[in-house]
């Protein structure tokens, strides 16, 4: 299938998010779009598979006009849209969750259960995914979710996938997994829309790539005829110095010492500290245990046995307010359920954990609130016309940057952040790991899991590697390599 989209505009009210787009996706190929968050590449998609109306502008497919009046429409023609922020449904089984709205039944309207468990588990066979087909889907972590997300769409049988950052929430496993899937359907003919941040994907799968910046064409050009060092400069419209800004990291005392923590099923004696000013970087593979180690120190769920200590002293938390009471900050991977709520304002968002320090006789101090919150937006770059702007309007990046605004306005001293930079521009990563050096420049110590090994080896001063809910090595930064840590979150030595 043959898409061509010529001089796209598409505005929200006084917002113009394109202006003039164009793109052309061919036949049986994976065609990177790229750009910073904001830039318009998630809006495109949806004006193609008709979630938005387009203002001006034409598509055509295989050579003919074709607008879509809704992404249902799209989909029974064979165009299927991955979408970043998951459309998992919590309380319905995986199954469920696979044919929702495409259930297969026999003449007498009843479910053909075993035929749809039979397709369900060849598709996560290709995908080397095992999730129970009956469990509830709310119970998968992200990553499990993103590979049920994957299967749903190779389901339908599409000519084309868009792929909204299909890779965030994935190790290096799973992703090498999709690749191979991606390369068997373009074999097949299928053609992939791949919007990613990572560059190293990009210039591992695609064919092509169109860079878009401002809601505008930036240029389209063959992979081989284009670098890492350009894309970026036609991404952000300067040069970009070194991807990971230099660490000269000033250690000091132990703040955080957790012993021997445990919890059935989950994971088992886990023992690490971390220093004022310290970097610790947590790896592993999808399902270690990485995440549910950093909840249980958050008092988000329970553990069974262990201790934590803060500044020497033992402390008890079962629940997020006390941690938040002891200085500790948690930036967690799945931003849209649990790091913000949708329809508050960016400044409510932002205010909720510190709002106590704004109204110290209950009354709020909305100037206080005010000059809080843009400082705060203004130093992560967040992209919107104003602070009172809803949260669920923003691009996935932005979000992300109101989620990390959130609890660096706490003034923490220890932040937990799983997966920082989930879903964010090149441009806008450096800004938080730049924002992470000043953080650790002011004693703060950071916890960062990550599923991005070039992330993790970038900005660790020290790397605990997780494997099946146990700590199976902790590497220092010069002995810290890919090699390393992939041996040690598979199992060896």
């Amino acid at each position: 299938m043959q898409i061509t989209m010529r001089e796209i505009h598409k505005a929200f009210g006084s917002n113009q998010v394109l202006s003039g787009v164009d793109f052309e996706l061919r036949n049986g190929e994976v065609h990177a779009l790229m750009g910073e968050n904001g830039a318009g590449k998630s809006t495109l998609m949806n004006i193609l598979t008709g979630l938005h109306k387009l203002d001006q502008g034409s598509i055509s497919i295989d050579g003919k006009e074709h607008y879509f009046s809704n992404p249902k429409e799209a989909e029974k023609f064979g165009i299927t849209f991955i979408h970043q922020e998951l459309n998992i449904w919590p309380d319905m089984t995986v199954l469920e969750n696979l044919f929702i709205g495409k259930e297969l039944k026999n003449s007498f309207g009843f479910l053909k259960t075993s035929e749809m468990k039979a397709l369900a588990e060849e598709q996560f066979k290709k995908l080397s995914v095992s999730i129970p087909l009956d469990l509830e889907a709310g119970q998968c972590s992200v990553g499990q979710q993103q590979m049920i997300e994957i299967a749903k769409a190779l389901l339908t049988d599409a000519k084309v996938i868009i792929m909204d950052e299909p890779t965030a929430a994935l190790t290096e496993r799973e992703i090498q997994k999709l690749f191979e899937v991606i390369a068997a359907l373009k074999k097949e003919g299928v053609s992939i829309v791949y919007i990613s941040h990572r560059m190293e994907e990009i210039f591992a799968i695609c064919d092509r790539i169109t860079v878009m910046r401002d809601g505008k064409t930036v240029d389209t050009k063959n992979i081989p005829e284009t670098s890492f060092d350009e894309v970026v400069r036609k991404m952000v419209g300067r040069e970009l110095t070194e991807r990971f800004p230099q660490r000269t990291p000033s250690l000091g005392e132990t703040i955080l010492e957790i012993k021997h923590l445990t919890k059935k099923g989950s994971f088992e004696n886990v023992s690490f500290s971390v220093k004022t000013g310290e970097i610790l970087g947590v790896s592993g593979l999808m399902g270690a245990g990485r995440t549910e180690i950093m909840r249980a120190i958050f008092g988000l769920d329970g553990f069974d046995s262990g201790e934590i200590l803060v500044n020497g002293k033992q402390e008890f938390i079962k629940y997020p307010h006390q941690a938040i009471k002891l200085g500790i900050g948690f930036i967690t991977e799945d931003r849209k359920d649990e790091g913000l709520v949708l329809d508050f304002s960016i400044s409510d968002n932002v205010v909720l954990p510190s709002l106590k320090s704004f109204a110290p006789n209950f009354i709020i101090k909305e100037k206080d609130e005010r000059d809080f919150v843009e400082l705060l937006i203004k130093r992560l770059t967040v992209k919107t016309q104003s602070s009172t702007t809803r949260v669920g309007s923003l691009s996935g990046g932005n979000q992300q940057k109101v989620v990390i605004a959130k609890w660096v306005g706490i003034g923490p001293k220890v932040l937990i952040m799983d997966e920082p930079t989930r879903g964010v521009d090149v441009g806008a990563k450096r800004e938080i790991y730049q924002l992470m050096n000043e953080l650790t420049d002011r004693g703060v110590a950071i916890i960062m899991v990550s599923s991005e090994l070039p992330e993790i080896l970038g900005m660790s001063d020290r790397v605990l590697v997780v494997h099946e809910g146990k700590i199976s090595g902790e590497l220092v930064k010069e002995e810290a390599t890919q090699e390393r840590i992939m041996t040690l979150a598979t199992g060896g030595q």
